[in-house]
């Protein structure tokens, strides 16, 4: 946000509950992953990819780094656009055309990422907002 533009109260506590709510989804994610980790190795082997207890604990990592992103401000916009290309894959990856003739629910899931995708882009265009966040210091 430009420095010229004031935040009202009610921004502020929209945008500080919106980055709850991202923290809180990545964390849940990240939660079921620690509490199963063969379960979750055993649903992306299902879907067919390789290593699949490796890329579990790569997902497991990359949502922490998101959960700390959200929750600190920090690379707010730029964790944002990487959780956003992660929504975008899981979708597709887990619940896209090929799952639907199998169960129709599974299109409500997909739908759901596309939802997911556009409140993240649309944080990471408008950034974390003025408070509670974390601010590099330039030295000029």
């Amino acid at each position: 946000m430009p420095s010229e533009i004031l935040q009202t109260p009610w921004q502020t506590a929209a945008i500080l509950f919106g980055r709850l709510i991202f923290a809180a989804v990545f964390l849940m994610a990240v939660a079921f992953k620690f509490m199963d980790m063969g379960a979750t190795a055993g649903y992306i082997a299902a879907a067919g990819f390789p290593f699949p207890l490796f890329l579990a604990w790569c997902a497991a990592l990359l949502e922490i780094v998101l959960v700390l992103c959200c929750l600190t401000g920090a690379f707010f916009s730029q964790a944002a656009l990487v959780a956003g290309a992660y929504v975008l894959f899981l979708g597709f990856a887990f619940h896209g055309p090929s799952h639907w003739a199998g169960n129709q629910a599974e299109f409500g899931f997909f739908v759901d990422h596309f939802t997911f995708l556009a409140g993240l882009l649309f944080a990471a265009v408008h950034g974390p907002g003025r408070v509670l966040t974390w601010k590099r210091v330039s030295v000029s």
